[in-house]
């Protein structure tokens, strides 16, 4: 489950007009056609991104009056910084690890010795 979130949430951040809605969303809720005023496309074809940002569950539209504002929903997003975190914290770990490493390897050649590495 997580892995198909992640992977529809990916495929919908792998588009930069996508992202750059995003962007806008995250400063306040807008309508389509505050949307659409940035780009040089036709409502329509946002409307086709925001289709897609709300199957990924990044976006949400409600209908107020003759406008419909959308507004972003955090709980995709942080699927994904929770996912990167993990691996981040991973190569953190494994370059501190290297770093000990090579602070040993210089240590020893410092002092006449040479280390065998396999």
């Amino acid at each position: 489950m997580v892995v198909e979130t992640l992977t529809t949430t990916f495929s919908a951040l792998s588009d930069p007009t996508r992202r750059a809605i995003i962007e806008r969303l995250s400063q306040k809720p807008a309508s389509v056609r505050e949307l659409t005023e940035p780009f040089e496309m036709s409502q329509q074809a946002i409307s086709k991104h925001l289709v897609y940002l709300i199957k990924a569950k990044m976006v949400k539209k409600e209908k107020v009056g003759r406008e419909s504002i959308c507004t972003l929903d955090p709980q995709s997003i942080k699927a994904v910084s929770d996912w990167a975190l993990n691996y981040r914290r991973f190569w953190e770990e494994s370059f501190e690890k290297m770093e000990d490493v090579l602070e040993e390897m210089k240590k020893e050649r410092k002092n006449g010795r040479k280390r065998k590495i396999c």
